[in-house]
């Protein structure tokens, strides 16, 4: 199976950063705990606080597919920072050795 790459960039409403950056930490800790996880990280933008990314690897496809149905990404993610966000773009990548 090909790993994979996501990064997924998210851009917060103004007056909500303080929220968001809040709240990562526990959905980054939820997603290292996956057993298809392989890395998920989180970059503020050096120059804009409202941006930032995170870069996630997993094991393949059907990992990233299992991470979006766990407890925490549909309770900490799309309940809690997703409405926080003003733009949210999902790319993913096929990692090449």
């Amino acid at each position: 199976m090909t790993e994979l790459q996501v990064i997924a960039r998210h851009t917060i409403a103004l007056g909500n950063e303080d929220q968001v950056y809040a709240l990562l930490p526990h959905l980054i800790a939820g997603a290292r705990s996956e057993p298809g996880n392989l890395a998920f990280d989180a970059y503020p933008a050096l120059d804009d606080p409202t941006n930032y990314v995170l870069l996630e690897r997993y094991t393949s496809r059907e990992a990233f597919a299992e991470h979006r149905e766990t407890e925490h990404f549909k309770e900490i993610m799309l309940g809690k920072i997703l409405p926080l966000l003003a733009n949210r773009v999902i790319e993913q990548y096929d990692v090449v050795e």
